[in-house]
């Protein structure tokens, strides 16, 4: 028996358990996708979801020759690079990590891509992530090993379908960052380095000293520069997925863009749009992500009717540097937390509390192997009970020389503030690290909007599933960018945009008219506001949760944004207009109400999912979280798209904006 649900998007047949939050005002549902065992033959990530999450083509496209192709992609170059405010490209791709890049490579083949970028292109998750790639390359590995390590370490609400093609395609999706110049550690016979890091059985992880994701960002942007096809537009802030309804259809036709450096609205047009935008790290204080995680793709696919899936699942990396350890301390706060990789404790690293006491080995006989989860609700366990602000991780019994190759990166660091992680243990405390929720994809990346892709950490593939495995991340990215390309390639023969498309929807709109004392006052409001709703979500949803402090979560996150609402538009703000700080903060505010209601819906702990109120797994509760669109408009700033444009068959209707 399964339920139909109308929503914007059309029909999502799923058996649920209905839960509504009070504060999002959006279906919670946690479907009945999975089944009384969880690795089962033919269960799919998709099943169940057969209408949203598979590729659309529409016959009013009409397919264009190769030779209109050839002419629509020399029109697209010089449109941009004449036309400043609207921009057609054959594929936009929203983020400059290693799913965004990897994608932008292979369907620069078949016509001309866009790179939008919110800073510079190497500003990404994929260029902080130190520990390295999971693949299995080693003759004593295998894939089915890869996989239940995978799926425990996910508290077995992995999608068993997913992890069997991540973990198979994995190791050709290396040779090919390989073959493109990604220079790996080697060992001294010549065969790859393979590191081994909490979680894995076997030693698969591939990585450049503890640098890992810098070189492959090198290698991905060094063969982007040299493609003709491809153009990056660097401080270039995704406003919303332009969005039409045809039928009961969602379909994406590009994005709003805000240039950050001139202060304009930019508009793309494209008939495939990846959302590769990373994740949501800033919606609490301490975090590893760098400043641009703030959630925006996320927050825009939910605008734009997309479905969101496990957001509960947030990740803390359990040992980020812990400043008010160091013997210098730093001189000003850092924008995001500095990070000693997982491989330190994959190598031999030993956590102890101040008073040197080893405390692994009594809450997991994994002891600092252990996944993240399990170190991370540990170490904040220690820390409440001896009322301390961080733990030590020792590296130092290992030889100097191995030390400083394997950790370059983090000994210079620590040594910039009187530490030798030689000779001293590192101070560390654990930081928002990793959203294993986000747009729910299929196979194929492709979401249950026609035209939209994801991949990367946008994406809730069914790979992590409660808990993501170490180094598995990027081996995502790197699969399901690659996965993407040929159903993209397929979408663009039978969808066609022109110069009129752009016109569909208003423009958002910059807030000049209200004068620079009245920004000012708004920026600066909206960066306390942005602090308050850190200091809520990190003292209510944080490693340990329960019901009655996730409830006053909701609650407070409500009446603040609605505070900041009111304060934002008796300054004379519009629902239609657009700054980067008062954007960011709503994309926030969107994400850390998907984590609260998700967290509320689900009564169990696991995997990053602790509360106090429900201790235990149930197997009954091991399903997917799904968060489905809504038809009803939301009454809050952030969960509201500006603009939708409806499609007739036979005419256009003029755009409206949802208020």
């Amino acid at each position: 028996m399964a339920t139909s649900i109308a929503s914007g998007s059309g029909l999502l047949h799923l058996r649920e358990t209905v839960y509504r939050g009070q504060g999002c005002k959006r279906a919670y549902l946690v479907s009945s996708i999975g089944t009384p065992k969880c690795i089962q033959k033919g269960l799919s990530w998709s099943h169940g979801v057969p209408k949203i999450l598979r590729i659309h083509t529409s016959n009013r496209f009409q397919s264009l020759t190769n030779d209109s192709r050839h002419e629509h992609r020399r029109t697209a170059i010089i449109s941009c690079l004449r036309d400043g405010s609207t921009k057609y490209f054959d594929f936009a791709v929203i983020g400059s990590g290693v799913a965004g890049l990897r994608y932008a490579l292979e369907v620069a083949k078949h016509g001309t891509v866009a790179v939008i970028t919110k800073a510079e292109p190497h500003e990404s998750n994929t260029n902080y992530a130190q520990g390295g790639v999971s693949a299995v390359l080693c003759p004593s590995d295998s894939v089915e090993s890869h996989m239940l390590d995978t799926i425990v370490a996910g508290a077995y609400l992995c999608d068993e379908e997913t992890v069997r093609v991540v973990c198979t395609e994995g190791p050709e999706r290396i040779r090919e960052l390989i073959a493109m110049g990604a220079s790996f550690d080697h060992r001294e016979d010549g065969n790859l380095h393979l590191a081994r890091e909490g979680g894995h059985s076997h030693r698969r992880i591939v990585h450049a000293a503890d640098m890992t994701g810098r070189e492959i960002e090198r290698a991905l942007l060094e063969a982007v520069r040299k493609d003709p096809n491809i153009f990056v537009f660097e401080h270039h802030f995704a406003i919303d997925l332009l969005t039409s309804q045809d039928g009961s259809d969602t379909v994406c036709h590009g994005v709003d863009t805000l240039n950050t450096e001139t202060q304009e609205v930019v508009r793309f047009i494209s008939k495939i749009t990846l959302l590769a935008s990373g994740g949501a790290g800033h919606i609490y204080p301490i975090t590893t992500n760098p400043p641009v995680a703030t959630g925006d793709g996320v927050a825009m696919a939910h605008r734009a009717q997309a479905v969101i899936s496990n957001m509960e699942f947030v990740q803390f990396h359990p040992t980020a540097l812990a400043d008010e350890g160091l013997p210098i301390r730093p001189t000003k706060a850092r924008e995001n937390a500095f990070l000693i990789t997982e491989a330190v404790r994959g190598d031999g690293g030993i956590l102890y509390n101040l008073d040197m006491e080893r405390f692994m080995p009594s809450y997991d006989e994994r002891a600092e192997l252990a996944p993240r989860d399990v170190v991370a609700r540990s170490i904040d366990d220690q820390l409440k009970k001896r009322n301390e602000k961080h733990v030590l991780l020792d590296i130092s019994h290992k030889p100097r020389e191995k030390i400083i190759s394997h950790f370059p990166n983090i000994a210079a660091e620590c040594m910039r503030y009187g530490l030798d992680i030689t000779r001293q243990p590192i101070p560390v405390v654990p930081a928002a690290h990793y959203m294993c929720g986000g747009v729910r994809a299929g196979l194929q990346g492709e979401t249950n909007v026609r035209g939209l892709y994801v991949a990367g950490e946008v994406a809730c593939t069914g790979l992590h599933g409660a808990n993501r495995l170490a180094s598995n991340s990027l081996l995502e990215a790197l699969v399901f960018a690659r996965r993407a390309v040929q159903p993209s390639i397929d979408h663009t023969k039978s969808f066609r945009t022109d110069q009129s498309t752009s016109r569909w929807w208003p423009r958002p709109t910059m807030p000049k008219s209200l004068g620079n004392t009245v920004l000012n006052n708004i920026i600066q409001r909206t960066r306390e506001v942005r602090d308050e709703l850190q200091s809520i979500m990190w003292e209510y949803v944080g490693i340990v949760r329960s019901t009655t402090r996730l409830q006053t979560a909701e609650k407070r996150i409500g009446e603040l944004e609605l505070e900041w609402e009111t304060y934002l538009f008796q300054q004379g703000w519009e629902p239609t207009m657009v700054g980067l700080e008062a954007c960011e903060t709503r994309n926030l505010f969107c994400c850390a109400k998907l984590v609260v209601s998700s967290a509320l819906a689900r009564h169990e702990s696991r995997g990053l999912h602790y509360t106090i109120d429900f201790p235990h797994l149930e197997e009954s509760k091991r399903l997917p979280t799904i968060i489905l669109p809504s038809s009803s408009v939301s009454d809050t700033w952030s969960s509201r798209q500006l603009h939708r444009q409806q499609i007739c068959q036979k005419s256009v209707v003029p755009a409206k904006i949802s208020i």
